[in-house]
């Protein structure tokens, strides 16, 4: 059984922490936070409190969102390359002291720390030539696969290279899959393409409202962006 009462995350978002694998060296593991889960949920109205605490738990939608249609079909003909392109790759829940996390790659600098995420590199150096076409890369390759996200936020890309691809690239490390109803709609190929459209769209909304004055709510950005 694996124990990570000993670790300190090397990161840790509102519903996850991140740990080291201690046995596998370049994988990481995400654990979910139970109290924000609840705190979620409390916060819920209640006709989707009827929906249950389940459809809260981060790891649950990982592991769904890597059974989307895209995702099976690239591993099925064996384009496992492309599909991870852009995705640490993911090797799904495993048993710890502290209950059933998501393993995955980890993902990191060349001095072996985590990678940078954007939001980090946009504070640095603002939406730069090569930010923007780390963004490009990532946005053709969303419309390539049809692979389906949630919002793309800068917290939510890492910018890393292995040692086989070369050059750096973002890689989306959360946010992964789709709700409800646009996964049903999805069946759809202009509907999909329409729908990936529009979170590159936002992706690009979400940087200048980040690198602004902010004297907008990201709510409000979001709407006057569509």
């Amino acid at each position: 059984m694996i124990d990570l009462s000993g670790q300190t995350p090397f990161a840790s978002g509102s519903n996850r922490h991140c740990f080291h694998h201690p046995d596998r060296p370049g994988r990481c593991l995400k654990l979910v936070r139970p109290e924000n889960i609840e705190a979620r949920y409390r916060r819920q109205k209640p006709v989707k409190k009827l929906l249950g605490k389940a459809r809260l738990n981060d790891n649950r939608q990982e592991i769904q969102a890597h059974r989307q249609p895209a995702v099976v079909q690239l591993l099925r003909r064996g384009q496992d390359q492309l599909l991870w392109a852009h995705l640490p790759q993911f090797f799904g829940p495993v048993e710890t002291a502290q209950g059933l996390a998501n393993e995955s790659e980890l993902l990191t600098d060349s001095h072996g720390a985590p990678a940078e995420t954007l939001e980090q590199y946009l504070q640095r150096r603002g939406f730069d030539s090569n930010a923007r076409q780390l963004v490009e890369d990532l946005a053709g390759w969303l419309t390539q696969t049809g692979i389906l996200t949630r919002n793309l936020l800068p917290h939510n890309l890492v910018i890393a290279s292995r040692a086989d691809q070369g050059d750096a690239r973002l890689f989306l490390v959360d946010g992964l899959g789709a709700p409800l109803l646009p996964r049903l709609l999805s069946t759809t190929p202009a509907w999909r393409l329409h729908y990936i459209r529009k979170r590159i769209r936002r992706l690009y909304t979400r940087i200048d409202w980040e690198l602004g004055d902010r004297r907008q709510s990201w709510e409000q950005a979001q709407k006057a962006g569509r």
